[in-house]
């Protein structure tokens, strides 16, 4: 299975970004797909993911102004609306199969200038 995120860039505080994150080899529908994200000199941390009963859950931190989505071609999404400086980071997505083995994106840079 690979990840391809894309969709980082720098933006400015209150502003907007989409990323979007495509899996792709042996894929047989998937458990739980999702993002974490790692500030510079931090950890990384859960943003938030999705079953794929649609069931999402999200980091008290963005709830409110980041939306995640998934489609059928097992691609997740991740809205960001109302950007903060400390949204800043890179951004990693994740996917975690019908057998429960997760495989990691390659991480996209997300800079929100204030």
């Amino acid at each position: 299975v690979q990840l391809q995120a894309s969709g980082g860039g720098l933006v400015q505080a209150g502003g907007s970004l989409r990323l979007s994150c495509a899996a792709s080899g042996s894929i047989l529908g998937f458990n739980v797909m999702g993002w974490y994200r790692q500030a510079p000199g931090g950890q990384r941390e859960l943003v938030g993911s999705i079953t794929e009963g649609g069931s999402t859950n999200y980091a008290d931190s963005v709830k409110g102004r980041f939306t995640i989505s998934a489609n059928a071609k097992n691609t997740v999404y991740l809205q960001m609306n109302s950007l903060e400086a400390e949204d800043t980071g890179v951004y990693y997505c994740y996917y975690t199969s019908s057998a429960w083995r997760t495989y990691w994106g390659q991480g996209t840079l997300v800079t929100v200038s204030s």
